[in-house]
């Protein structure tokens, strides 16, 4: 989804970056603008491929999350469960104080590869704090 996003701004820019000298508007642009276009196109582009960089890796001692730009490890001795509320996008770790860390990994639009994952984290988790 995000590759496909990338490429239509990528390509939507770089149309307005190629109309902008033929436009009739009064306004005189430059092929600097025309640049700067398409130079906000890459921008943009290259930002929403950072959605496509979550990652969750787990093992017996703990779990590593990594959303948008930040990761975070978690023990699991710091987690007190794993959820996926209803209506929520991604599931998360819930976590001492009210406090919660989204796991972007885990999203509902990925359904039954969602639900395993989760079940496989919990079991991790049980497996981990059991003892």
């Amino acid at each position: 989804m995000c590759s496909v996003l990338a490429v239509l701004l990528l390509a939507v820019f770089i149309v307005v970056a190629i109309l902008l000298r033929n436009s009739h508007t009064g306004v005189v642009f430059e092929k600097s603008d025309q640049v700067a276009m398409i130079g906000i196109g890459v921008l943009l582009s290259l930002g929403t491929m950072l959605f496509a960089n979550a990652r969750v890796r787990a093992d017996a001692t703990g779990i590593e999350v990594r959303n948008v730009i930040t990761t975070r490890r978690f023990l699991w001795s710091d987690v007190l469960s794993v959820s996926f509320p209803d209506g929520a996008s991604w599931a998360r770790l819930e976590l001492p104080d009210d406090e919660y860390f989204s796991v972007m990994a885990v999203q509902a639009v990925d359904r039954d590869r969602a639900v395993a994952a989760v079940r496989a984290l919990r079991k991790l988790h049980k497996a981990a704090t059991a003892s």
